[in-house]
């Protein structure tokens, strides 16, 4: 049997990267919404009218979440799973007999055959009843071994795995390593096949989520090339409870207290290769391909969360009173509240619009997706902080204290707390911005890339620039006029008695082109030097983002007009996010040339150089000593095993 690998692969930041770009879906087999968006043009024939669910789909969803919302409200206490830092066993075995973990799962294995869109609203009232519960059921079936088994699995894989995953068996998604975070080239952990035709797994992996109670696992790992084998990053179904397999550590965080998040080490974990999925080396594109909808489970639960801070901001505020009146009524605080009910509302649209295209599948959503966890954890996250503004000191304490002293329970300083970490997992805002820059620019890329490319030849290059200019001459006078440019249109936007949303859709059309211009002229600029610009493709991403929020909230505010359903209202709180929004799409435009980039990496090498070590003088860092990443011994494991399945 082959030796545990002892040290990480070395790559070259152009490896690194070309990893990222095999693994990402290279073709457009679909048309994508946000993708014409970014390419200046403004398809609202995707979205609208907006596409609905069917009938019996409805019927499932709403039955099983009355069901759900009768077992949270009188089965979870979210304040224990705070105090204990713990999801009750019970209450876990109360999901597993209501058929929570097999919501995503077909019915044919046991599941409930839920839709996206419903499962999404499922885990916006698990997780607004625990945010802990909420993350548990996601990580399980959003990143678990549902999903992945769904799109890549072998029948005999589904027949097995999915039965158990449906109604008893917690999972897992291990892809994390103590010093691989959203750079997997230089994955450690190994999967050697050996002499049986099976492969023997060694490595260390970190944050695993659900990780401690786990029944089964998906690993990524590199299988070596070797001969009748090519090799690369691999996706297997693990056993928890199989032999080698510890989980050494649970890991506490400042938010999302009950999550059963560890460290889980393999050595010579035998698994067979029927437990592959997939081919070997397509592990990474299965990862992508799974998050490409599961990502949408993050935006649900900020949508509840935003829910929850409108709530407690309006009782809240009708009742505190300052120099007369309801705080509400003081402007600075009204601005706040105007800002939570017109973002939640928007937070929905976006995600509604989303999951019934991933539902259809007529759609590529990749873009989409991406977008809506990208701006639903940034704006949760802005929305709970203005809710501790408004509570003022009591949004500061915590419930347990506020009760203590005989006042309302009001977990504000907890939401934001666990709020917070959404903005870093399952690809970081940062992370996010590149990927989602890299899919704007794709079709740039595809007729010009060559071009930027110092490795390619000069026969290339002239090949790449006789195909650029033949598309760059039928795109860009298309930039120059459209519809956003004559005042009647979308006029089915502004109908009578209603707030004007129309000017908002053509807005959404001009500065879409403007957005486009603006990124063709970033590249005839940068060329190559443009994959470095990270601020400049953040902001292009942003100002997307809100383009995309804008036209969802004015497509579901007509929706819920036609359907009768608050359609006045539902059409002013779109017009508020709207005008909110273009504020901060101006913003945005003027921050792409007028910025501090060039002085702000300046500054940085000076940090870096020790340039400025004098300015961290006069303070104590309470910090223990310690290695800053804690590099794992390769061999078994000389901790206890902390793994704690719940049956």
């Amino acid at each position: 049997m082959s030796a545990p690998a002892t040290s990480r692969p070395t790559v070259s930041e152009r490896e690194a990267r070309q990893v990222a770009e095999d693994a990402r879906e290279q073709h457009w087999r679909k048309p994508s919404f946000a993708k014409e968006l970014f390419l200046g043009r403004f398809r609202l024939d995707l979205i609208h009218p907006h596409p609905l669910p069917a009938d019996d789909d409805v019927q499932r969803g709403e039955e099983f979440l009355a069901k759900l919302r009768d077992f949270c409200e009188t089965k979870v206490d979210s304040a224990r799973i705070e105090r204990d830092a713990r999801i009750p066993d019970e209450v876990v075995t109360g999901l597993k007999e209501l058929g929570a973990l097999g919501m995503k799962i077909d019915t044919r294995y046991g599941g409930l055959g839920l839709t996206q869109v419903y499962y999404n609203k499922a885990l916006a009232l698990a997780g607004s009843a625990s945010p802990a519960i909420g993350a548990l059921l996601s990580a399980h079936q959003s990143i678990g071994v549902p999903q992945p088994l769904k799109l890549f699995g072998t029948q005999e894989q589904k027949d097995t795995f999915l039965p158990r995953c449906a109604r008893t068996d917690i999972s897992a998604f291990l892809l994390t390593e103590p010093d691989v975070g959203s750079d997997p080239a230089r994955l450690a952990t190994t999967a050697v096949p050996d002499e049986r035709g099976d492969y023997v797994l060694d490595g260390v992996k970190l944050w695993t989520t659900n990780g401690v109670v786990a029944d089964l696992l998906v690993v990524m790992a590199r299988v070596p090339r070797s001969e009748g084998h090519r090799g690369g990053i691999t996706a297997f179904v693990v056993e928890a409870a199989a032999e080698g397999v510890t989980v050494e550590h649970r890991n506490a965080f400042m938010g999302l207290r009950g999550i059963e998040n560890g460290v889980t080490r393999f050595h010579r974990v035998r698994v067979p290769a029927a437990q592959r999925i997939g081919e070997e080396g397509q592990g990474l594109k299965i990862a992508l391909t799974t998050l490409n909808t599961g990502r949408l489970s993050l935006p649900a639960m900020c949508a509840g969360a935003g829910k929850w801070c409108l709530k407690i901001a309006r009782e809240w505020s009708a009742v505190r009173e300052q120099w007369g009146k309801p705080v509400a009524l003081h402007e600075a605080v009204g601005s706040k509240m105007s800002f939570i009910a017109a973002t939640t509302f928007a937070l929905e649209a976006v995600l509604e619009l989303s999951s019934q295209m991933a539902d259809e599948d007529r759609n590529d959503i990749r873009i989409e997706a991406a977008l809506a966890k990208l701006y639903g954890s940034e704006m949760a996250w802005k929305m709970a902080d203005e809710l501790v503004q408004i509570r003022g000191g009591r949004g500061f304490e915590t419930a347990a204290s506020l009760a203590a002293r005989g006042e309302r329970a009001v977990p504000a300083e907890q939401m934001l707390r666990d709020l917070r970490i959404n903005r870093i997992f399952e690809g970081s805002t940062e992370i996010m911005h590149l990927l989602i820059a890299r899919e704007a620019v794709d079709a740039h890329l595809s007729v010009a890339g060559d071009l930027i490319d110092p490795g390619k030849s000069l026969q290339d290059k002239a090949r790449a620039g006789a195909n650029a200019g033949v598309f760059y001459a039928k795109w860009l006078p298309k930039l120059v006029a459209g519809p956003g440019q004559l005042p009647r249109s979308y006029a089915e936007f502004h109908p009578r008695g209603h707030a004007d949303l129309s000017g908002h859709l053509r807005f959404v059309e001009r500065h879409a082109r403007k957005l486009a211009r603006s990124t063709f002229y970033a590249m005839s600029r940068w060329q190559g030097r443009m994959e470095t610009k990270q601020g400049f493709l953040g902001r292009v991403v942003d100002i997307g983002a809100e383009l995309f929020a804008m036209s969802a909230a004015c497509v579901r505010a007509e929706l819920l007009r036609t359907r009768g359903e608050n359609g006045r209202e539902a059409y002013q709180l779109a017009d508020a996010f709207c005008r909110q929004a273009r504020i901060r799409v101006g913003e945005l435009f003027d921050r792409l040339w007028n910025n501090t980039d060039d002085l702000d990496r300046k500054v940085v090498k000076g940090v870096l150089g020790g340039a400025y070590e004098w300015l961290e003088q006069g303070i104590i860092d309470p910090s223990d000593d310690g290695p800053w990443i804690a590099e794992p011994e390769p061999g078994p494991s000389a901790q206890e095993n902390v793994h704690r399945p719940i049956r």
